[in-house]
């Protein structure tokens, strides 16, 4: 689903009301506004707003009669549903796209639809819609703002803390005032961080941890934990050029013991070939091959493509 910054989530069914109230609602409220506005520029109406509501209403009802179904598939129900918008105009990432992508992109963000598995194999990048009572069957419960923003940060220090009032507010793209009423709203302990910084954690999670065993990870391209914080130098260090791309998107990275030292990409042959940005150790070197070669077995043949590039990766792959 749509949610933090108007990214896309994979999220757990539990969780679904949560980023639903926390996030998605307001992101929906904004792209309503945008959308409309950009239909009466196209000349798409009289009353674009009307409009909207009514494909909507007609797409909704398809997708539930069908129980799945494509965009593709869903445009030919109606011809309204067919005509093309500009979006981006002027700019470098200038499209056409249908009416229709839009319509059933506010039914997903409305929580009324969601995606299912994609056409083809696991990395087709088309996908079918499926009303949301395949997975809820009463639909996304109505859940109180302030009370899923808090649980929302509380989620986030469970896997992220300690982080700061920032780190909060990039991830979930909330405003100051409301970033410090959700953290109010779990009790968030204020602690010392190494740069001197104010960090939060949850009031149950301040004993020390003990240092886990060595480790080493091949991490895809928007992984969590890459984009789980704004300020990156703790674990990314210098390497921010060579392993993000110019919108702030992070490319496939490789780990060890809780830091970023290299990348990796996926050559036409299909193997997996890691590149280090510092000297490691041997154990550490030789433990990424072996993840190297065991990521290259899982995915097999298919070809994973990455829509944004990474000045590493490109190199990688020649």
């Amino acid at each position: 689903m749509l949610g933090m910054r108007r990214t896309l989530f994979l999220v757990p069914l539990d969780d679904v009301p949560i980023v639903h109230a926390a996030a998605a609602r307001a992101i929906a409220s904004t792209e309503r506004r945008r959308t409309v506005a950009m239909l009466g520029q196209a000349g798409i109406g009289p009353h674009p707003e009307a409009l909207l509501e009514a494909l909507e209403a007609v797409g909704l009802v398809a997708v539930r009669e069908r129980g799945e179904a494509s965009t593709a598939e869903l445009t030919t129900l109606d011809p309204r549903l067919g005509q093309k918008i500009t979006i981006a105009r002027g700019k470098s990432y200038e499209a056409t796209i249908s009416v229709s992508q839009k319509v059933f992109f506010h039914l997903a963000l409305d929580g009324k639809i969601g995606r299912g598995r994609p056409r083809g194999t696991w990395i087709g990048s088309q996908f079918r819609w499926s009303p949301i009572e395949r997975w809820l069957s009463d639909g996304i419960p109505d859940l109180p703002v302030e009370g899923a923003r808090a649980e929302l940060v509380r989620c986030w220090l469970r896997s992220f803390g300690p982080g700061t009032s920032d780190d909060i507010r990039w991830w979930t793209g909330w405003t100051a005032a409301a970033t410090k009423a959700a953290l109010a709203g779990v009790a968030a302990v204020e602690i010392d961080l190494d740069d001197g910084a104010t960090g939060y954690l949850l009031p149950d999670d301040l004993d020390p941890t003990a240092t886990p065993e060595p480790w080493v990870a091949l991490l895809p391209a928007l992984d969590a934990t890459t984009m789980g914080w704004t300020d990156r130098d703790w674990y990314l260090g210098r390497y921010r050029p060579a392993l993000f791309d110019y919108n702030g998107n992070a490319g496939p990275t490789v780990w060890v013991d809780g830091r970023i030292v290299g990348g990796w990409a996926q050559r036409t042959d299909g193997e997996i070939v890691p590149r280090l940005l510092e000297d490691v150790g041997t154990e550490a070197r030789q433990a990424i091959g072996r993840e190297a070669a065991r990521l290259t077995e899982w995915i097999g043949p298919a070809s994973v493509r990455s829509s944004f590039p990474t000045p590493l990766e490109t190199d990688l792959k020649g």
